[in-house]
């Protein structure tokens, strides 16, 4: 083999068995730190103007879909868009946390938005049509629902809180003195 050649089978053996370590779980990590940020904040505006729809006393205009109330409805979907998202922006219970978001995102999926269409764009063929009163359709609360059904599974990565506590948590149970036999 030519020398050159060989340095070059030698460099892409080498990235190769980097990319297998700790390299491709580190990508993991960012990939789900990244899911965890974007698709929480993302979230978290859309709860914001429910707290404050819920501060103002305005909790009675919100939609009851599973007969629990409008205020109490508000406030459910309100904690799982806010708080929840927040915890799994942070990396928090994650798998945790996401379950309530999952939740909430099916309910309104699929029960208060059971009779719109799957997609905005046929959502918006209808209300063009003069067939439908808005563009309301399953697809926003599917684009949240599936992303935290995800995490539930993964969990969040090594870029988390869960990830320093469980460290800090290791060594700490390392320092405890240990019984004599």
């Amino acid at each position: 083999m030519i020398p050159a050649a060989r340095r070059l089978d030698e460099a892409t053996n080498a990235r190769e068995k980097l990319m297998e370590t700790g390299w491709r779980l580190h990508g993991i990590s960012l990939g789900l730190l990244i899911l965890r940020v974007g698709m929480g904040a993302y979230l978290f505006t859309h709860g914001w103007p429910k707290l404050q729809m819920l501060l103002a006393g305005e909790g009675g205009q919100f939609a009851d879909p599973m007969g629990v109330g409008p205020t109490a409805s508000l406030f459910l979907i309100m904690s799982a868009e806010v708080f929840c998202a927040a915890l799994v922006i942070v990396g928090l219970g994650t798998r945790f946390f996401a379950i309530p978001i999952v939740i909430g995102m099916g309910v309104a999926a699929f029960v208060a938005h059971g009779d719109d269409p799957w997609t905005m764009g046929a959502a918006a063929e209808l209300y063009a049509a003069g067939e439908a009163d808005s563009w309301a359709s399953k697809e926003p609360a599917l684009l949240y629902f599936i992303p935290f059904a995800a995490l539930i599974f993964t969990g969040p990565g090594r870029f988390s809180l869960d990830t320093v506590i469980s460290v800090l948590w290791r060594g700490r149970q390392g320092d405890a003195p240990q019984e004599e036999e």
